[in-house]
Order: C-alpha cells, then sequence, then structure tokens
C-alpha cells in the first residue's frame, strides 16, 4: 500500500467466528462500508479509502470463552483529520460496541505523527526545571482538602514541601470552590513553596488541577500561570485526549502537565473490551502532550498488573515514537518500604508518588516525605532498608518501616 496509513490491533474473542471473515468486515465496516458489491469503476475511486487487513492470528483453546484473535487492520490516513478523535472513532468508534473485542494498539503514520508535538518538557525537561538529575523524583499529594480553606490548605502544602519532595498535587477531586479558588490557591501555595526552599534549598513543581467548563480551560490554565503556577494536573480521560493535546501545544501554556488518570477504570481493566492501558494512559497520554502520566501501582490500593504496568512504562518511554518522553509515575498505595520494588521496575526515570504514605508518616508530614527521600537513597546506593533505617538522622526511614513494613526486589 502506497499511501499513508495507521494501523490497530484488536484481540477479538469469540468460539465460533471466522476470524479472517471478521477481519475483512472490520476493514472494509470501518472505511468503504461496501466493496463487493461495487461496481469496478467505482471500487479505482475508493481504493484509496479501502481499509486493509494485515494480519490474523488466532489463539485460544477449545474451553468455552478462551479462543480469540489479534487482527491487524490499516487505516488510509485519508479518512480521518489530523487529530485523536477522528483517528479513534475511525477504528474503534461503533466497533468497541460490538461484541466481546478490545483495541490493544495503535500505530501511527509519520504524516500523522507531524501534527503532535508531544510533551513540551517530558522527563529531561520537568528535571530540569527542578534541576535534579541522579535520582527518581518524589512527589506528595493533597489529601482531605474538600472544606479546607487557604490558610488550612497553604499548611498542608507547606509539610509536604518540607519533606523534601519534589512536586505536590492537587487531589483530582479538588475543583473551583469559594474557600480555595484557583487563582488564590496557586498565590498560597507558591508563596508556602518559597518559604520551604527557603530552608530546604530545594526546588518544587505544584500542579494545580485545572478544572471547569471545556471552552475556559485555556484561559484557567493562563489564569494560573499568570498567578505563579509552575505546574498544571489535568483529568485527560474526562475531557479528551483532543483537550490534553491542545493544551500541550498552546505556547501560553508553557508549564508540564500532568495527566491523572481518573476514569480509565472504565476503559482497560476488562480482557474483552475497552482499550489496553499500554495504549490509554501511555501511547496516547504522551502523544496528546502529558509531561508527566500517573497510573496504578502494581504494589499498591488500585492494583494493576505488573506485567502490563511496565508496558504503559514502556509506551511512555519507547524510543520509536518521535516525541518527547512522558515521566511514568505509578500510583496508590504506596509507602517508602515499596520503594526497592519501584526501582527495580522502572529503574530511576519514575516519579515516586504517594499520598497516605506521606501523609500517614506517625511522625507528620514532613517526615513521611524525609522517609521516602532515605529509601530512594538507599536504594541507589544498593543499601537495604532496614540497614539504612538503622543509621543515625533516619529516624524517619525506621519509623515508616516499622508502621507499613518493607519488600525485598
Amino acid at each position: 500500500m502506497s499511501h499513508a496509513v495507521c494501523t490497530a490491533t484488536y484481540r477479538c474473542y469469540d468460539d465460533k467466528a471466522d476470524f479472517n471473515k471478521k477481519a475483512l468486515g472490520i476493514a472494509v465496516g470501518l472505511t468503504v462500508g461496501s466493496w463487493t458489491d461495487l461496481p469496478e469503476a467505482r471500487k479505482a475511486e475508493m481504493e484509496k479509502h479501502l481499509g486493509r487487513v494485515v494480519s490474523v492470528v488466532e489463539s485460544g483453546g477449545t474451553e468455552p470463552g478462551t479462543r480469540y484473535a489479534d487482527i491487524v487492520v490499516a487505516y488510509p490516513d485519508v479518512n480521518f483529520s489530523r487529530d485523536l478523535p477522528a483517528l479513534l472513532v475511525t477504528v474503534f468508534g461503533k466497533l468497541s460496541m460490538d461484541g466481546r473485542i478490545k483495541l490493544l494498539d495503535l500505530d501511527f503514520s509519520a504524516d500523522f505523527l507531524s501534527a503532535f508535538p508531544g510533551p513540551k518538557f517530558g522527563i529531561e525537561g520537568v528535571r530540569g526545571l527542578l534541576g535534579v538529575h541522579d535520582r527518581p523524583l518524589l512527589m506528595s499529594i493533597f489529601k482531605s482538602v474538600i472544606g479546607h480553606d487557604l490558610p488550612n490548605l497553604r499548611e498542608q502544602f507547606y509539610k509536604q514541601a518540607l519533606g523534601g519532595v519534589d512536586l505536590i498535587k492537587d487531589d483530582e477531586i479538588l475543583f473551583e470552590n469559594p474557600l480555595t479558588p484557583l487563582q488564590k490557591r496557586v498565590e498560597a501555595c507558591m508563596e508556602a513553596a518559597r518559604q520551604a526552599e527557603a530552608e530546604t534549598g530545594q526546588k518544587l513543581l505544584y500542579a494545580v488541577n485545572l478544572t471547569g467548563p471545556t471552552s475556559k480551560l485555556a484561559s484557567q490554565a493562563k489564569l494560573a500561570i499568570a498567578s505563579g503556577a509552575n505546574a498544571l494536573l489535568f483529568n485527560v480521560l474526562a475531557y479528551g485526549f483532543d483537550v490534553l493535546h491542545e493544551l500541550a501545544s498552546d505556547p501560553e501554556i508553557n508549564i508540564p502537565i500532568a495527566a491523572h488518570p481518573a476514569m480509565a477504570g472504565a476503559f482497560y481493566p476488562s480482557p474483552h473490551y475497552g482499550i489496553s492501558a499500554p495504549l490509554l494512559l501511555g501511547k496516547l497520554m504522551r502523544l496528546a502532550g502529558a509531561d508527566l502520566a500517573l497510573f496504578p501501582s502494581p504494589y499498591g490500593s488500585v492494583v494493576m498488573p505488573r506485567e502490563e504496568n511496565l508496558a504503559v512504562q514502556a509506551a511512555l518511554i519507547d524510543p520509536a515514537l518521535p516525541v518527547r518522553t512522558s515521566f511514568p509515575v505509578p500510583s496508590a498505595g504506596i509507602h517508602p518500604g515499596l520503594v526497592p520494588l519501584i526501582l527495580r521496575d522502572f529503574g530511576s526515570e519514575v516519579v515516586v508518588n504517594a499520598g497516605g504514605g506521606i501523609h500517614g508518616h506517625p511522625m507528620g508530614t514532613a517526615a513521611g516525605g524525609q522517609a521516602f527521600r532515605q529509601a530512594i537513597e538507599a536504594t541507589l546506593n544498593n543499601v537495604s532498608l532496614p540497614e539504612a533505617a538503622a543509621k543515625p538522622g533516619n529516624e524517619a526511614l525506621r519509623t515508616a518501616i516499622d508502621s507499613w513494613g518493607y519488600k525485598t526486589p
């Protein structure tokens, strides 16, 4: 095929189907609609629009519900505009409602990719803003923020900052409200950040939650920046990948964007339906412009299988995609005792993200951050956490291990 195409990979489950016929139905049905009934002259005109079956690989056994095929279909670029909604509707719009079929992956033509600059900062850019190049980053999360006023929010921010974290993010359910409106929230928290930096010497990014009607998101982002914001948090799946793309492509929105995975559970967990986690939370987030991408960790309270987790990470850093890499941020249920597992699985290009593992520390929020920093330092130096915890000055880590235990890779 000489013209540019994007390819979609599906996993289709069916105990009796002719998968080759099914694949052909997808390729034709999602492009020209009908082929065999067209007159020859019309076929010549429509040829450039026709989807093509690339491959059909059958697997599974004879037990009910186990027979499936991985189907790859190529879709001509001429059929859709250069935006993710157009591509997603083309390859999986009505097909997503056609029985047990899951979209596993997408591969894009160079022409399609040319419309997507990807993350403005990516891993190296975020590291450059913080001046941290030799270790994993540490992020903490606001907790119990609904109903708090600005002084309480500022105090919570300040305690987190004193713990040595590199990033602090809003809770994704903190929306615009009379007690902590966006502009005042940014001003208060950035003032606390400056106060903490004067004591710790450490820079940090505050990812303020960007919310509201879609039509006002860009202006809200620019208001946050004018108020001193140095990062944004965005619930991508509630708004759509194209909204993230528009925000990330705006030259006036010149701060990193952290993509939250809220609502992802409606898309990826089923083996039979939806969109795979590596595509949903990895490749598409990165292509749309996420500088940091959060996703459920394989260790904590919202568990994603480790193999699937590492596939998300791989999509975020895959050099084959010609845009900047996105920082992987495995999240949920993380405490200092899990740091050796996180670094084993993700290496040093990772953001260790914790909420309860910082705020729930018996010695307080600042000690929670310190415990993570001590755990990260020990792991990078091949020192076991119990050995590190026994050293003078590492009381925060020792207390964390006593409270939550630790895991050995």
